[in-house]
Formats: C-alpha cells, structure tokens, sequence
C-alpha cells in the first residue's frame, strides 16, 4: 500500500487533491449525520443561529473554507505541507457548500424535502469525478485513435460536440443519472441517448403522443425499471441524505 501510494499519489504530486477529496467525503457524511441527529433531537448538537435569531445554513462557513483554500493555495503558490492544508480547507469547505447545493439552486431551504435529493446527487457525482481525476481519468479522452489524429483539433471539438449532444438528448429523455455520468463517459450517453424516453420527460411529451404505440411501450419499460431499481434506489437515497419531509419514519422536527 505504502508503495503504491508513493508511486500513484505523491511521485505524481496528487496528494493535494486525495486529501480534498477526503476531507469533501468526510465533511459531508459528518455533516449529514449531525443534522440528521438535530432533526431527530438527538445529541448535544442545535442549529446555529444568528443574533436576529436566522439560521446560519453551514453552506456559509463552507463558502469562507473554499474562498480561504482557493485563494490561499493560488496566493501562496502552494506546495508541501501548505498545499496539503490548503488542499483540505478547500475540501471541507466543498463539501459543507454542496451538502446545501439544492438550497443554493432553489434560493430557498429545501434540505429535507424530495428537491433537496438533488445535494446528494451532485455530491456523489463530484466524488465521482475527482475520483476519476485522481485515478488519472481525463473527461473527454479521446482513444483508440492515431498521433495524428489527436492533434487535429477538429476531432476534439467534434468528438466533444457529439458528446454534448448525446448529454443533451439523454437529459431530455428524463435521464438525469445517465446524462451526468454521460458527461465523463460518452459511451453512457450514447447508451441513454439510444434508449427510449420516460413518460412525462420533455422528449415524450414532444414526440411520442403521435406514436401511440411508442409511447405505451416506454410507459412499459419505465415500470418495469422502476419496479426493479426504484426501492433500492429510494433506501439508498434515505440512507445517505435522509427520508424526505412528509415521509419520515421515526425522526423529529430538528432542522
């Protein structure tokens, strides 16, 4: 293990960024928790107010610990142990910033209803992704192709075009998942972008009412998708972002 990460994390100077990865996965699971003991009333743990009385949302702190990571790290040319520290401020602050990402998009508090779902999404996906970063995955590679090839900027913009569109067309279709994972890896949004549109979705309600028979057939796979995945993916989404409002089972009101 130590040599592995000699050779695949700090030869290559990625430890910053295994510790703002770290420091973002374990802000945010720690963070869920206390608020998920606050809802329950449970614990030593309250919600932090102001003088007036307001509730201070965390994603405030964390925006501080982004701004003090970003900037510190780019002001002081970071490396070493500065980089690293810099490194896990900017993570604790992502991830405090993110576990309210649905608060941000909706400009209101709606952390515990079926809209907040959306903060746990977006954490897992930036997880994801840095982890991806970190294993030396590159978005947008361009493979199996010759020298020559990858020089051209041609296919690269093109290639990256097609994708965008692919991404674009899947998320019309009412794939949310698919199209942001379509995003790091073409071959997924092409697979979403091939496959038929959920019913209700912008692509359905614009194309499929001429088409009866489409339209029934995708309303016949959407059900069978959904009785197959939609409990295991409901429990795994209670699981790490908590039950939403007006279904909880066996928590308080804390907030």
């Amino acid at each position: 293990m130590g040599h592995w990460l000699e050779r695949n994390i700090i030869e290559p100077g990625k430890l910053p960024l295994l510790l703002a990865l770290a420091a973002f996965i374990i802000t945010f699971a720690v963070t869920r928790c206390i608020t998920r003991l606050i809802r329950a009333g449970r614990g030593p743990f309250h919600d932090v107010t102001g003088a007036d009385g307001e509730h201070v949302h965390h994603v405030v702190p964390g925006v501080f610990l982004m701004l003090v990571g970003g900037f510190g790290g780019i002001a002081a040319d970071a490396r070493g142990l500065t980089a690293s520290v810099v490194a896990v401020l900017f993570g604790i602050g992502a991830g405090l910033v993110l576990d309210e990402f649905a608060l941000i998009l909706h400009l209101q508090d709606v952390y515990w209803t079926e809209q907040g779902r959306q903060s746990v999404e977006i954490v897992v996906v930036t997880a994801a992704v840095v982890a991806m970063l970190l294993a030396g995955f590159v978005p947008l590679d361009i493979h199996n192709v010759s020298t020559e090839e990858r020089l051209t900027r041609g296919n690269a913009i093109a290639a990256v075009l097609v994708n965008f569109a692919l991404v674009l067309i899947t998320l019309l279709k009412g794939k949310r998942w698919l199209a942001l994972w379509g995003v790091l890896l073409p071959p997924v949004a092409l697979f979403g972008a091939a496959r038929l549109a959920r019913p209700g979705s912008p692509w359905a309600k614009r194309l499929y009412h001429r088409h009866p028979k489409l339209a029934a057939r995708a309303a016949r796979r959407a059900a069978r998708h959904d009785a197959r995945w939609a409990g295991p993916s409901r429990r795994a989404e209670d699981w790490l972002g908590g039950t939403p409002t007006g279904e909880r089972r066996g928590e308080g009101d804390g907030g």
